[in-house]
């Protein structure tokens, strides 16, 4: 059997009889707009799949979204498949938490 260690932003999930166990990644993403955007951005952000929370923020970024996948690549898909297309969207940074 596989043991992981499970810490406040990880889920564990058993399959079958195997024992084998895997853990959801979650990840902030960090989002800059162009001017006069940010709230049709947090809008479509909202209507994703896969988005738990969006907030907008001050500082060098205008939102942060928090995102939960049920791997790494569900992420990155997310990511870039999904959120960068929206229109609006000048740039992003991903955090994965660990």
């Amino acid at each position: 059997m596989i043991i992981l260690p499970i810490t406040e932003h990880s889920t564990i999930k058993q399959f079958g009889k195997r024992g084998v166990s895997s853990v959801e990644a979650k990840a902030f993403v960090l989002i800059e707009t162009e001017v006069g955007k940010s709230k049709v951005v947090v809008t479509s952000l909202g209507k994703l799949d896969g988005v738990i929370s969006v907030d907008t923020v001050t500082g060098p970024y205008d939102i942060i979204a928090v995102l939960k996948g049920k791997s790494l690549n569900d992420i990155g898909d997310l990511v870039t498949g999904k959120i960068h297309p929206i229109p609006g969207i000048s740039r992003t940074v991903t955090c994965l938490a660990i």
